[in-house]
């Protein structure tokens, strides 16, 4: 039996290895396109950027971005997402689709685009990847996306589940904050990067941090 019956996952660097691979990228190309005499952020920092106080708050109030600019950050950033593909961890989907197998339910809050999530999965079906059903992306509506709990919600009344039954797994604080507001339990997946603040963070904040794939393997499995 398994211990929970559903997971919400996260899918940027807890999935895929995409912010070294794509969305950090894609930022320096935005800061050369925008703000060419503005030196961006390094890797690190970017990372830091996404835990606190997160990428829209940075891009708006610290970097002060206008509504055009806006538009142009978004439209390299969906260029990047949409014609470069991350890998997923190694052995990530195997203790996915073995979940699966045993009947659990597998979803996805992000805040990539549900078309671009939903892409990844599909492309690594060939290799025993699942596809997740429900995901949950980007959207411009703030009280629709993480931190806030409406998706996990949402989960909770689609698949009649208890909170007890339900796992969220993600690398960050908005997962953090998202699991808190809906009452539900949180593994922090530290496999994608060490960084101590993050990673103080995230042991403090959560019912366990899981430095690798196998950690993981054993908490939903075994």
């Amino acid at each position: 039996m398994l211990k929970y019956k559903c997971l919400i996952l996260d899918h940027d660097d807890t999935a895929v290895d995409s912010t070294a691979e794509i969305h950090y990228p894609a930022h320096v190309e935005i800061m050369r396109q925008i703000r060419p005499t503005h030196i961006p952020v390094s890797l690190e920092q970017w990372f830091l950027k996404n835990y606190h106080p997160g990428i829209m708050e940075y891009l708006k109030d610290e970097l002060k971005l206008t509504d055009s600019e806006m538009e142009t950050e978004y439209e390299i950033w969906r260029d990047y997402t949409s014609t470069r593909t991350p890998g997923f961890y190694p052995g990530f989907l195997d203790v996915i689709h073995e979940f699966y197998r045993r009947g659990g339910i597998v979803t996805v809050v992000s805040h990539s685009d549900v078309d671009i999530i939903r892409s990844h999965y599909q492309m690594s079906k060939e290799n025993g990847a699942v596809v997740p059903d429900t995901i949950f992306g980007w959207t411009s509506n703030a009280d629709e996306r993480k931190p806030h709990p409406f998706p996990i919600n949402q989960i909770l009344e689609k698949y009649q589940l208890e909170k007890h039954e339900v796992l969220v797994v993600d690398d960050l604080k908005p997962g953090v904050l998202m699991a808190k507001a809906a009452g539900v339990e949180i593994a922090g997946a530290g496999w994608g990067h060490r960084i101590s603040e993050i990673e103080t963070y995230m042991k403090a904040n959560c019912l366990i941090y899981l430095r690798t794939i196998e950690e993981f393997r054993d908490l939903i499995l075994n």
